[in-house]
């Protein structure tokens, strides 16, 4: 991450699944920062992204440190479970379904936003991103379906967007993107995963998707960047 001043604080929050856990492994071994926190809900301390108080306690908490803030990697997102499955069709949409995606995957990651891109470091480059998701792209759906999970992502798209422009008026140097990491190997993806399909595996997803973080200049801020770097339409 030789974009990114040396030290510093990193953080991935969802740390606790595969993708998550890859990412903070890798920055770990990578050794250019201070440190790497992992925060989920069951961490010290706890970060339950349906909670705000936990979320504002947890950013409290990092901020007694004594080294800047300079990377913040939110690594969550809900697919599938609970009783809950992407809709095929608008005969499957429910509002619960649709609550609960909307609350993972936009309302949970605005809350990190909120609590978060105030702290990002002023001087020097630092970085918030997100995992989005190529199906959460308006102008590449082609198949349909997944309704809650495709209008999830692609609102928190939008917040990312639009907190990328407020964020370069006090941050002139901050990147806020979206990324999207591909099929990986988890259990989120694995009742879809589907012959011809690339899955990679933790370890590469994430190594794919540092190097991206680290290319990203205050230019490309409030952009939607695949696992290789490409631009992906809105």
């Amino acid at each position: 991450m030789i974009s990114f001043p040396r030290g510093g604080l990193a953080v991935v929050v969802g740390a606790s699944g595969a993708l998550g856990k890859a990412l903070a492994d890798g920055l770990e071994a990578g050794g250019h920062f201070d440190e790497v926190i992992r925060l989920g809900r069951h961490t010290t301390p706890a970060l339950d992204l349906l909670d705000e108080e936990s979320i504002e306690q947890a950013v409290k908490v990092l901020s007694g440190r004594p080294a800047p803030l300079r990377l913040v990697i939110d690594a969550t997102g809900f697919l599938h479970g609970e009783g809950m499955q992407p809709e095929r069709s608008w005969k499957h949409l429910d509002p619960v379904h649709l609550a609960h995606s909307f609350a993972i995957n936009a309302i949970g990651p605005a809350l990190l936003m909120k609590h978060f891109l105030p702290r990002l470091a002023r001087d020097g480059k630092s970085l918030f991103a997100s995992l989005s998701a190529r199906v959460g792209s308006i102008g590449d759906n082609r198949l349909g379906g997944w309704y809650g999970y495709r209008a999830s992502k692609a609102a928190l798209n939008q917040l990312l967007h639009t907190a990328a422009v407020e964020l370069g008026r006090s941050h002139p140097a901050a990147v806020c993107t979206a990324l999207h990491p591909g099929t990986v190997e988890s259990s989120l993806s694995a009742p879809f995963a589907r012959t011809g399909l690339e899955v990679q595996s933790p370890v590469l997803a994430a190594e794919r998707l540092l190097a991206v973080m680290d290319t990203l200049t205050a230019a490309e801020s409030g952009g939607f960047f695949d696992h290789r770097g490409r631009e992906i339409p809105w």
